[in-house]
Formats: C-alpha cells, sequence, structure tokens
C-alpha cells in the first residue's frame, strides 16, 4: 500500500456531512488517525450534503474551495484525506484534479495497522487486507498506487500493466491466505490444548485506545520487559497477546488481548483478521473495554457491541469495564441489560482491580463445580474424556480405578454424574 512516510507529510482533511454521524467528532478521530500515521493535519474541509457526489465525493463548488485552500499553504500539503472509504472512481477524478495524494480513511487505517503489526502473523493479515483493497480499485486509484509490475517479470503477449498488477496480486493474496490457513490451524491446535487442560480465557475487547493493554498488564503475570506497549494513540498494538492471571481463590486463567475496534473499520481488514477474532467465540468471558472518561463513550459502545454482533458473539457472557475512572468521568454509566457484570475501575491508579477479578471469578465459578469420580479401568473412554474436557485438580490409581478431582463444566457433571465418588 502507498506508503505514508517517506516524505514530510502535510494534509488536509475531508469530510461529509450527512446528518448520519457527528461530523465534527468524526473528523476529530481522523485527525487522530492521522496524527498516529505521522501525518501534520493543515486544516479541515467539510460539506453539508444528503450524500457523497459518486465521482467526485464533494460537489462541483466544495471541489473549487478545496483547491483554493491547498494554495494558501506555502509548502501546500502533499495528501488530501477523505473521511469515508473512496469508489475507484472517485479515487481516478479526484487524482486527475488534486496533484495530491489521495488518501481515504480505510488507506489511513491499513497504513497505521502496517506499521504497527509486529507477529508474523499480523503482518501476513495487514498485507492481505491491503491487497484485497487495492485489487478492488485498480481501475481507479491510477498514479496514487505505486506499481507491482517492475521487477516481477515479462509480462505476457499482449498483457497491459494493469493486468500484470491484477494477476501479480491475486497470486500473493492466495499464497497468503494459504499462510494464515496454517497459522490457524497451529493456533486452533493450541486452542484445542488449552481446552483440554480446561483452561478459562478471559478476552479483552473494546474500542481502539480504551485501555485494554493496559488492563492487560495490570492483572497479567508479565517478566520484565515483557509488557504489552502501552500509549495513548489510536491501534498502539494489533497483536494477540496471551497472559496467565490468577483469580483471588488461587485459580489461574487466561487473558487475551486482541485487536480494538473503531467506526468505519475497513471491511477488508475485519476479514483478514477474522480468524484471529473467531478466537474470541471461544473465551469464556468477554472483557468489554470502554474508555469512561470519552465524550463519545456511548457511540464507541454502539461500534463494539455493533461488531461483536456482525462476528457473531452477540450471546457471549460479557463483562463491562469502564475504564479511566480517574478522569472527569459523566455519569450516569451507560449500563445495559446484556452485561453480566459492570466495573469500574482505573488501569492507570490500579482502582478497581480487585473487583474485576472478582467479576471474573464468579464467570469462572458459574457452572462449574469441583467434583470427585471414580472411574474404573474398563472406563477408559470416559478417562479421556475426562482429560479433554475437565480441569484436572488431582488423579490417584486405587484398586478398582483411577480416582480424580476435577471441575467440570454443566455438560461434562451430567456425563460424570454417575461416577461421583463418596469419600470417607
Amino acid at each position: 500500500m502507498h506508503d505514508l512516510k517517506k516524505e514530510e507529510n502535510r494534509a488536509i482533511l475531508v469530510g461529509i456531512d450527512n446528518d448520519q454521524t457527528n461530523i465534527e467528532n468524526s473528523m476529530e478521530e481522523l485527525f487522530e488517525l492521522a496524527k498516529t500515521a505521522g501525518i501534520q493535519v493543515c486544516a479541515n474541509l467539510t460539506q453539508k450534503r444528503e450524500r457523497r457526489h459518486p465521482g467526485t465525493y464533494l460537489g462541483k463548488g466544495k471541489l473549487d474551495e478545496l483547491q483554493e485552500l491547498i494554495e494558501e499553504f506555502d509548502p501546500p500539503p502533499n495528501i488530501l484525506i477523505f473521511n469515508d472509504e473512496l469508489a475507484p472512481a472517485q479515487f481516478r477524478n479526484l487524482s486527475d484534479k488534486f496533484d495530491c495524494n489521495i488518501i481515504d480513511r480505510s488507506i489511513l487505517i491499513l497504513d497505521i495497522f502496517a506499521a504497527r503489526a509486529a507477529s508474523a502473523e499480523g503482518k501476513l493479515q495487514v498485507e492481505l487486507a491491503q491487497l484485497q483493497y487495492r485489487l478492488s480499485r485498480l481501475t481507479g486509484m491510477g498514479k496514487m498506487l505505486s506499481r507491482l509490475g517492475g521487477g516481477i517479470g515479462t509480462r505476457g503477449p499482449g498483457e497491459t500493466k494493469l493486468e500484470t498488477d491484477r494477476r501479480h496480486i491475486r497470486n500473493r493474496i492466495g499464497n497468503l491466505k494459504a499462510e494464515l490457513g496454517e497459522i490457524k490451524k497451529n493456533r486452533e491446535n493450541m486452542r484445542k490444548k488449552r481446552e483440554r487442560q480446561g483452561a478459562f480465557v478471559a478476552a479483552l475487547v473494546g474500542y481502539t485506545n480504551a485501555g485494554k493493554s493496559s488492563i492487560l498488564n495490570l492483572l497479567g503475570e508479565t517478566k520484565e520487559g515483557e509488557e504489552v506497549y502501552v500509549a495513548d494513540k489510536l491501534f498502539a498494538t494489533l497483536d494477540t497477546t496471551l497472559r496467565r492471571t490468577f483469580l483471588p481463590s488461587g485459580a489461574e486463567i487466561l487473558l487475551s488481548d486482541t485487536v480494538g475496534f473503531i467506526e468505519k473499520l475497513p471491511h477488508h481488514l475485519i476479514q483478514a483478521f477474522k480468524a484471529t477474532l473467531e478466537e474470541l467465540a471461544h473465551a469464556d468471558v468477554l472483557l468489554f473495554v470502554l474508555d469512561a472518561s470519552h465524550p463519545q463513550r456511548d457511540a464507541h459502545r454502539d461500534v463494539v457491541l455493533k461488531t461483536l454482533e456482525d462476528l457473531k458473539l452477540g450471546e457471549q457472557k460479557i463483562i463491562t469495564v469502564f475504564n479511566k475512572m480517574d478522569k472527569d468521568v459523566e455519569l450516569p454509566l451507560p449500563h445495559a441489560a446484556q452485561d453480566d457484570a459492570a466495573i469500574e475501575m482505573s488501569a492507570k491508579t490500579g482502582e478497581g482491580k480487585n473487583y474485576l477479578l472478582s467479576a471474573i471469578e464468579e464467570a469462572y465459578n458459574s457452572g462449574r463445580e469441583r467434583m470427585t469420580v471414580l472411574i474404573p479401568y474398563a472406563d477408559s473412554k470416559i478417562s479421556s474424556y475426562i482429560h479433554e474436557n475437565c480441569e484436572i485438580v488431582a488423579q490417584s490409581h486405587e484398586e478398582v480405578g483411577t480416582l480424580f478431582e476435577l471441575i467440570a463444566d454443566n455438560e461434562a457433571k451430567n456425563r460424570l454424574e454417575q461416577y461421583k465418588a463418596v469419600l470417607v
């Protein structure tokens, strides 16, 4: 994708106010995205209209006003950033009219993800999203895109440069999907191993910059130098991270940090990260982290809940964590009926940490029972079932069978009820 960091970048932000979103807040978020990408914002320009112009995004009068705004600066800005995803025709027409790089919100987010991805899987996911986005827009993005044809090899007879680019991108997309497929298989094997060991997973989800990584560092068992990177910026961390932690009872669980959500998250990015996000479906509880102090707190909540619903995760057990309570917070907080619990805390000060751990423990104990069973040696299949589906606390070999002390969920409890042992 177009590299936004090879030159000193100065931009004008451009948006449409169509009464469907709060344009002021949306443009402020676009400003934060630009700042995160290392771009200096010179000015904003918005137009109030019912819908975007299909060919040029803005109407003719606003296009002229934008050109005049560009000419006011010396040197002039070299980037125009549009607050929505542009169609191929819009890219082409805007690139022809303005002597600037044309960037839309999706390209900007993809660029930030590319800079933030640290793991091999994260880098592959971002590259896949970039190429899928590029493939659908090759005919429209014109001079904005760097060409892939040079250096790839000779072109076939009669092939155009565009066709060469398209073939190369499709081949690379196929290779990336194959590599990610292998990584997905490995992740599934690791997850099944955790499930066999009875590992309880609490997954952190939320809007970007809500404080998920700060909470992970606060609760998780971390060796020196292994803290998850934390910064007051959008998408400071992308890669999924697992940490062990201990509940008040001493039970060990796993905490999982995931990529943050944002309004208008690019479709291709969601698709590329879908295998990673699907891991949330296997979490025992979701810790939905909200920045309680953010002026758009309620809107951020709606974006995350809508994304979870789109990923078919709306039925998961959810603990809402109102973070950053050490700041100025508007009350009342938006508690919802679907919350299994709601905790107020500050990852910065540590206040509320014990309440959160207690809420997680309540979810941990929900539907789980500690029981002792005696499995006859002849019932080896039941012993195998226990190893795969229960958390084994202790086991010993007795004269007539194997004695297990274990923690079982509802399904396992029903299956093992007839084997319950009465100890004297």
